[in-house]
């Protein structure tokens, strides 16, 4: 048995391996295109099989595709949805601009289970019937995206938003020193900042959730240009009624499909609300590290959990691998922001030409971010322990408490008082009686740390 067959396309005959569901224009592409050896990630490969399983049923519908093809393309592509086949999508990510190839690579891997069942399919006649590579990718990035961001970022974000609140609950009266330009300030309470992340991580989330929502407009029906070429009118209209039955999503036509295929506005608008969610993520995580730092000579407030030795020479030493994970992923996902960005510059008259580099790296930074926010939540945020001594000894010797006075003295006394209780050391409710004429009751009543963090007058 040979370790090869021969398959046919227009340009000719190519080799391809003999046990590959794939054909000829998808060998093509991996021998064109030995980049990164990473294929487009899966969920856009059962998007794109979603996509023709919805074609095949409308054409089905409007007497264009015999329904004995049909039945063989649906139960091809309910397979690639399942999770079966993946070995079979070999095209690299950095490739055709149009996304020809990985268009091509399903077309073809469809017809080849329908011909595993006894169906003769052809994937360009039937399985890319109505269609073009240049709406149908474009499609599978706003499918794959919406999905894995419903599906996967929202419940992750949703997860870190709750094991935060359950610890700010828990702190709501913990005091401790405030800090501007990493400098001591006026006391906040552990909970106010935990409440701080939480509440940026919904507005960050609650933006993603729109820009997503966006995306439920999709170009297909628009075949080569935009104009619907080869496709009946109707198509489009069907196309959708059996694309949300398939996902369960409320995806629609794009009225002047044009916009969704020579742009990708939507997808860098995603994007940059993805990068949002990832600066959102990369300030709690450097809080926590900040936090965490020490433990002799750092600020020690809180003890993450100890996950792993921190180093291979200093024994004893653990660090904050959580947090520094997450830091990465920040960065990771800022860099894929701008090369989606810069990729949405590639709109060339009719067509976007970095198709693959959008929805590939939308995903990426989808999944990074879900990973790192339930990550972060799980083995850092939920079982981090407080160093309530540290904290409270903090607050007490903090000299800015003076600024609690400033109604009743004025600024230039107080920062003099400030200024001699940082020279001497001495605990600056001290110096303050001392100098303020006012007595040691009325002090302990404005320089209250807990009753400072509510904010007011005294």
């Amino acid at each position: 048995m040979s370790e090869y067959r021969t398959e046919t396309d227009s340009l000719g005959e190519v080799r391809v391996p003999a046990n590959a569901l794939w054909g000829a224009q998808t060998q093509r592409a991996v021998e064109n295109f030995p980049v990164s050896g990473r294929g487009m990630p899966f969920r856009f490969i059962a998007a794109t099989a979603h996509i023709k399983r919805a074609a095949a049923e409308a054409n089905a519908s409007l007497g264009l595709l015999d329904n004995a093809l049909r039945d063989a393309i649906v139960q091809a592509c309910d397979q690639l949805v399942a999770g079966e086949y993946r070995d079979q999508f070999p095209v690299d990510r950095y490739q055709t601009g149009s996304g020809t190839s990985t268009n091509m690579n399903v077309n073809e891997v469809i017809a080849a289970i329908a011909a595993k069942a006894g169906v003769e399919v052809h994937p360009n006649d039937h399985v890319n019937m109505s269609q073009s590579s240049n709406d149908v990718v474009p499609t599978a990035i706003h499918v794959s995206t919406v999905m894995a961001v419903k599906e996967m970022l929202i419940p992750a974000l949703t997860h870190l938003r709750g094991i935060i609140y359950e610890r700010e609950a828990i702190f709501s009266e913990q005091v401790k020193t405030g800090r501007t330009h990493l400098m001591d300030a006026m006391p906040v309470t552990l909970g106010q900042e935990l409440r701080t992340w939480r509440e940026q991580l919904l507005a960050a989330e609650e933006r993603v959730e729109r820009a997503s929502d966006d995306l439920l407009a999709v170009p297909q029906g628009g075949t080569a240009v935009g104009t619907g070429v080869n496709a009946a009118p109707e198509f489009a209209d069907q196309f959708v009624r059996f694309l949300k039955n398939s996902t369960g999503y409320g995806f629609r036509t794009l009225e002047h499909k044009f916009v969704g295929q020579s742009a990708v506005d939507g997808p860098v608008a995603l994007s940059a609300q993805l990068r949002g969610v990832a600066v959102v993520l990369t300030k709690i995580a450097n809080d926590l590290r900040w936090m965490n730092s020490g433990p002799i000579h750092g600020l020690a407030e809180i003890s993450l959990p100890a996950l792993q030795p921190g180093s291979s020479i200093m024994p004893g030493k653990v660090n904050p691998v959580i947090p520094e994970s997450v830091a990465m992923v920040g960065a990771q996902v800022m860099g894929l922001d701008t090369a989606v960005t810069i990729a949405g510059q590639s709109g060339n008259f009719q067509l976007n030409v970095m198709l693959p580099l959008v929805g590939a790296n939308l995903l990426d930074m989808t999944e990074l971010l879900s990973n790192a926010s339930t990550m972060l939540a799980d083995r850092a945020v939920r079982d981090f322990t407080v160093n309530t001594e540290t904290l409270d000894a903090g607050v007490g010797r903090n000299p800015v408490l003076v600024t609690a006075l400033n109604p009743e003295i004025g600024y230039s006394l107080a920062a003099d008082i400030a200024k001699e209780a940082y020279r001497t050391g001495r605990p600056v409710i001290d110096v303050a009686e001392e100098r303020s004429g006012l007595s040691r009751k009325r002090l302990e009543e404005l320089m209250d740390p807990l009753k400072l963090t509510r904010g007011g007058l005294a």
